[in-house]
């Protein structure tokens, strides 16, 4: 006969049950246990009150000092003629933000561009005397640029008249300097809709201000240092296309770093590294504030962030490695007037000036720089990808793949091992428990959706604004937060329970416990269940994520190391006899305090960026319900309340805490709903306004007889989720909305907006209409049919192609006879191929089109031959009327698809 006695820890040992069982095996095998002492694991409520919300105010001071703790912004005198300095940087910004919205073809972008210019030859002047400074005002000829992948993926940019301002900083004495490179590049040229404070004219002031310091050290280089200021950006990447297509100092980069801004301010961190590892290898090492997140680059390249930067074509066309930085603070005010110099955070620009100087000078300075590009095999560039992630901004972590595979492999491997090993010794009910545990797992994920799916199918119904959030992003924690932890918690409760019955029945049948104690063993062994299920989910993740050499599966790794390391520290044995005690509060916070500390604030920020994103959701206005976007929100807060929260709530379900727990997210749930029932909180506010378009349309299609008779009128729609009747209310100019008019604007369709018909008829005339004429149509040994278009007054426009007609096309300039788009082979989107044209105020206007027919093409008169949208960046009499009148809480909002204010629609019908 063997005695033991258990206690439990120190906050439960005042409770215990107790009992008295008798050995009644013949052969001696089977333990029997008497007067064991089983304490009872209640734990107070207040403690886990207390418990939820240090956890939760240590989240928000890791995002806090990650993300918002910005450097001192220094002035020119502390920085020295050596350094960077914010306030000389901050000059150029407000220089270039007082010329206003400055998109390609204006005025406005004539006068960054000189002042760009200015600034640069000022550089020159003060530079090193051992340093060369060279300043070229670079004029692009036509190009056409088609990316493979993407967002322009299926499009063939073209480009003409664009100018840009180079740079080109060299010690003065190394001849072999200039044929090896470091190209620095961001775009001077904004939407037309923003004076693109961060967007991205906090990149140029950034950039100038490097020129300058760098021109103070380039005499101990051993490369030199070339900063493109390009435009065109924001209409295609045309400008970093031409930069490397056509201009002569492009030969000699050897490697690429984009300046981005996909909001204002805050930290610049690399969202995009590589291919080759060596860059971001060397800014770990030298950077005084490294911001950066693997997860970032993941999430782009997967193309769930619908966005593209300069850097796509360094490595595309290029073959060039590098590092692609962007500000992401306040994403909602992207391409909005909210993008604007008052928002921009204090310490913004010398974080990202400093890291940036400090990396240049080190790595053009180095002796082994990477003679590689970009264009490596599949199998090499997956083996060289670089892992990286910054710990509270301080410090960055970066390793390889190869060296990832490793890692993660082996400890998928010890994982395995100590599962196999662990359910071997416990046989069948320990293969059950686990089965249940894991049951417990999926019915968390099952309740947290289904509980804030419903709120977010829900919120449209009741509320205001399908997103009544944008403004206040915090509310999202007690709209879908609180849900996705009450669904949680009752999932994993459930989980609980059958485990729970499942033991009872299991011990019940081994008679080996006293009936008075069996309770107590059974909820110890079921909380130990569920806390040991979550790391096998992590386990699952981190395997998927290995497999398919994901980046990101660092974070399953530290997920799933930390709370097992904390477990088989304090918790485990492998004596078997050895009865179950409490899980002690010390492994709960050793568990989880490595991976909060790695991945709070990530996770917050991205949640942050999600939020923000919501007011451009809808591409195609109307053609997605109101609750989408509710639950995109929704479902990456239930995932990550689900993937997070299972250590923490397999505590609860033994203590005394779960009412208060339930009532406490019910009353944060309820206080959300109120404010935003009440309206005290407006989803959008002047700082963060909603996404809107007003768009004078002169339509000239549907006329195959070529009669012109165009209709013309005023659509007002908006990307953001949500009816516009408030808006229209505020402008009262006889709008009607709804779905009855849809508008194909060529790049996008508007299946939900607002149109009037009233005083549409002035600030326009008949010869802006653009024009398709077919000037023949030979049908001998092929179709062949040319066409002449003509543009007009719009140097801004759009084709779309119909590729279930058209096998393949070449478009020239009817002037200079230039070929543009050869004949090869192309690819199309949705049975389309659409070309995006942009170009300088003497950019061409007239065109020769050939189209080559498919081979029994089916000759489909619903569908057009041809779809044509021309812009204007007018403002007619009746525009002007309404945007004076637009709500303060809305925005224009431009993007390189989107129109300008004024647009003309035409077509080629199939049978014409």
């Amino acid at each position: 006969m063997r005695r033991r006695r258990e206690t439990a820890s120190a906050e439960a040992s005042k409770e215990s049950s107790s009992g008295e069982a008798i050995d009644k095996s013949s052969d001696g095998g089977a333990k029997v246990y008497t007067n064991v002492h089983i304490a009872n694991p209640r734990r107070s409520s207040f403690v886990w009150l207390a418990l939820f919300l240090i956890i939760t105010y240590c989240c928000t001071a890791i995002y806090n000092y990650q993300f918002q703790s910005m450097p001192v912004p220094l002035t020119a005198d502390q920085a020295g003629k050596r350094g960077f300095s914010e306030i000389e940087a901050f000059k150029h910004v407000k220089a270039l933000t007082e010329v206003g919205p400055h998109p390609v073809s204006s005025d406005a972008l004539n006068l960054a561009l000189q002042y760009v210019l200015e600034a640069c030859q000022t550089i020159n002047k003060t530079a090193h005397w051992e340093v060369d400074v060279e300043v070229d005002l670079f004029h692009a000829k036509s190009g056409a640029n088609r990316l493979a992948s993407g967002l322009f993926m299926g499009r063939t940019l073209v480009y003409s008249d664009l100018s840009h301002v180079v740079v080109r900083i060299l010690p003065k004495y190394l001849s072999d300097a200039k044929e090896h490179s470091i190209l620095v590049s961001s775009h001077i040229d904004t939407v037309f809709s923003t004076e693109g404070a961060g967007d991205c004219s906090s990149c140029v002031g950034v950039m100038l201000e490097l020129a300058r310091g760098v021109s103070q050290w380039a005499h101990g280089l051993k490369r030199g240092v070339i900063f493109l200021f390009n435009t065109g950006e924001e209409e295609g990447l045309d400008g970093a296309h031409s930069f490397i297509t056509q201009h002569p100092w492009s030969n000699t980069v050897r490697m690429a770093i984009d300046l981005e801004a996909m909001g204002i301010g805050g930290k610049s961190s690399i969202f995009q590294a590589g291919p080759h590892p060596w860059a971001i290898e060397k800014f770990a090492l030298v950077a005084k504030y490294p911001s950066g997140q693997i997860i970032s680059q993941d999430l782009f390249s997967s193309g769930a962030i619908k966005s593209a930067t300069d850097f796509q074509v360094y490595k595309e066309v290029a073959g060039l490695s590098g590092l692609d930085f962007a500000y992401v603070d306040n994403t909602a005010v992207y391409h909005t007037k909210n993008d604007k110099l008052e928002l921009l955070k204090e310490g913004s620009l010398q974080h990202l000036g400093e890291n940036m100087l400090a990396f240049l000078l080190h790595i053009a300075a180095a002796s082994d720089f990477p003679e590689g590009n970009a264009k490596e095999t599949d199998e090499d560039k997956s083996n060289n990808n670089a892992i990286y992630f910054d710990i509270l901004g301080t410090y960055m972590v970066v390793y390889r793949q190869q060296f990832a595979n490793m890692l993660h492999t082996s400890v998928i491997l010890q994982s395995i091992l100590i599962w196999t090993t662990s359910l071997f010794m416990g046989g069948i009910p320990a293969i059950a428990s686990l089965a249940l545990s894991c049951l417990g797992i999926l019915l968390m994920w099952v309740f947290a959706l289904g509980f804030s799916f419903l709120v977010a199918y829900l919120l449209p119904l009741i509320s205001s604004s399908p997103v009544p959030y944008v403004s206040s992003p915090w509310l999202v924690v007690g709209l879908f937060g609180a849900p996705a932890f009450l669904g949680a918690l009752t999932g994993q409760h459930f989980g609980y329970l059958l485990l729970q019955k499942y033991l009872l029945n299991v011990h019940s049948k081994r008679k080996q416990l006293p009936p008075t104690i069996q309770a107590d063993v059974v909820k110890l062994e079921a909380e130990r269940w569920l806390y040991k299920a979550g790391s096998f989910q992590w386990l699952i993740l981190l395997t998927l994520g290995n497999y398919f050499k994901i980046g990101s599966s660092y974070l399953a790794l530290v997920w799933l190391i930390s709370p097992s390391f904390a477990y088989g520290f304090f918790e485990a044995t492998l004596t078997p006899t050895r009865l179950p005690k409490p899980l002690k509060l010390a492994t709960l916070l050793l568990g989880l305090a490595t991976p909060i500390l790695f991945s709070a604030g990530t996770f917050i920020r991205l949640a942050a960026t999600i939020i923000g994103g919501m007011v451009r959701l809808d591409r195609n206005p109307g053609s997605t319900p109101e609750w989408l976007g509710n639950f995109v929100i929704a479902a990456f807060i239930a995932a990550l309340l689900s993937l997070t929260l299972v250590y923490l709530l397999s505590y609860v379900h033994i203590s005394g805490a779960k009412k208060a727990i339930v009532l406490a997210t019910l009353v944060l749930f309820s206080l959300s709903l109120a404010i935003v029932l009440s309206g005290v909180l407006p989803p959008f506010s002047d700082d963060t306004a909603r996404a809107v378009n007003v768009v004078h349309v002169v339509d000239a299609t549907g006329r195959p007889d070529g009669r012109l008779d165009p209709v013309s009128y005023v659509s007002l729609f908006s990307t953001t989720p949500g009816k516009l009747n408030k808006e229209v209310e505020q402008i009262d100019n006889g709008f009607a909305c709804g779905r009855d008019k849809p508008v194909d604007f060529v790049t996008f369709s508007v299946n939900y907006g607002c149109w009037t018909y009233n005083d549409t008829i002035s600030g326009w005339s008949e010869s802006d209409i653009p024009t398709i004429h077919v000037d023949s149509d030979a049908k001998e040994n092929g179709r062949i049919t040319q066409v002449t278009i003509n543009t007009k007054v719009s140097v801004r426009w759009v084709l779309a192609i119909n590729t279930e007609e058209i096998e393949d096309f070449e478009l020239r300039d009817a002037v200079n006879s230039e070929e543009l788009i050869p004949v090869d082979q192309k690819t199309s989107v949705d049975g389309w191929h659409i070309i995006q044209f942009s170009g300088g105020k003497n950019a061409p206007a007239l065109f020769d089109l050939v189209l080559y027919w498919r081979s029994g093409s089916t000759h489909n008169t619903d569908t057009p031959l041809l779809k044509l949208r021309t812009d204007v960046n007018r403002i007619t009499p009746i525009t002007q009327r309404i945007l004076t009148k637009l709500p303060s809480w809305c925005s224009l909002f431009g993007k390189s698809t989107s129109p300008h204010t004024l647009a003309f629609l035409t077509n080629l019908p199939v049978n014409f």
